[in-house]
């Protein structure tokens, strides 16, 4: 069987459902996979080097930096801006977009990204990640914050990378869920997944049930459904690492809000968006607190935040259910 890598299979892709395209996607990818790349070699001699611990800042969100979580932003951020086929950029650890000045060569795309999800584990060695969702605009006309901000459903491809025990990329065109595993002897992506779906039901659920007093009543009462002998409770805490075992074995994660982050915790362009894009696109679901299609949300500004649940159908299904 041949070893497909994953320039390889975007250029099978794009000849299938976009004969005419012009190559700035497959470049975009290229410098997304490379940073990646970066990123794992650092995230794999991280106990070797001084890049563990915090650099004593803050982000955005309120929460301490890691001097990973601070390497992989620059890495991003230095080689989308300087791929050629990006506009406009956002990073969930800057307070701003970032618009590429017109006196440098860009493109059409536009890219929000979580440099290192689930960064609080890093000091922990557990599995973390890279979430990427891209947009296209089709015009010349002045970029503005507002023309960029618009709804999951116009994302033209998400995905992520997770460093764990093996490097993997996962990403969807809106054309199926594919996924490939960094092979160090060769530096290359190759195909390992073919065409993810999730279960229709599963036996896991995830949640953080020390959270469960701040719930509201009903999404205590969705927890309820699950906390039973037919489900097991599986959570890692660092969402890449959630979201990879749901979309493989299926059941149902849940991140309501509660009384101290009333509109919900995770970002819904860097984290909410990609994932709900992927959960879909392998036959499942991803919804918000009220049971509203994530990917049908209009954010009010580039750190919306949401509640978060997604996983197999069934298993959302429940999860609405217990707001009737």
């Amino acid at each position: 069987m041949a070893e497909i890598s994953v320039i390889e299979h975007i250029h099978s892709m794009q000849l299938k459902w976009s004969p005419t395209a012009t190559g700035q996607f497959t470049s975009l990818l290229h410098d997304l996979i490379l940073s990646a790349k970066i990123i794992s070699r650092s995230v794999t001699k991280a106990g070797l080097v001084d890049i563990l611990g915090g650099t004593g800042d803050i982000n955005v969100q309120g929460e301490q930096v890691q001097k990973l979580d601070d390497f992989a932003n620059s890495v991003m951020i230095y080689r989308m801006k300087n791929c050629g086929v990006v506009c406009a950029l956002g990073s969930e650890e800057e307070d701003e977009l970032v618009i590429i000045d017109k006196d440098k060569a860009y493109g059409n795309y536009v890219i929000f990204f979580d440099p290192l999800d689930g960064s609080s584990n890093i000091d922990a060695n557990v599995s973390i990640g890279t979430i990427f969702s891209i947009y296209r605009v089709n015009d010349d006309t002045e970029l503005t914050k507002e023309k960029i901000l618009c709804q999951g459903t116009n994302q033209v491809a998400a995905g992520y990378f997770l460093y764990g025990p093996s490097t993997m990329m996962v990403y969807s065109t809106g054309h199926g869920v594919y996924g490939f595993t960094l092979d160090p002897s060769v530096g290359e992506f190759l195909l390992s997944h073919e065409n993810i779906k999730i279960p229709e039901t599963g036996k896991y659920y995830s949640a953080n049930a020390a959270y469960y007093d701040r719930w509201s009543n009903e999404d205590k009462k969705a927890m309820d459904l699950f906390n039973h002998g037919d489900y097991s409770l599986r959570y890692v805490g660092s969402l890449v690492a959630d979201f990879h075992r749901t979309l493989l074995y299926g059941g149902i994660y849940m991140y309501p809000a509660d009384t101290k982050n009333t509109h919900g915790k995770l970002r819904l362009l860097y984290e909410a968006n990609p994932l709900s894009f992927l959960m879909e696109q392998a036959g499942g679901l991803a919804v918000n607190g009220e049971g509203k299609r994530i990917l049908e949300i209009m954010p009010e500004q580039i750190h919306t935040r949401t509640p978060f649940i997604f996983g197999s159908k069934k298993e959302v299904e429940k999860y609405r259910s217990a707001f009737n």
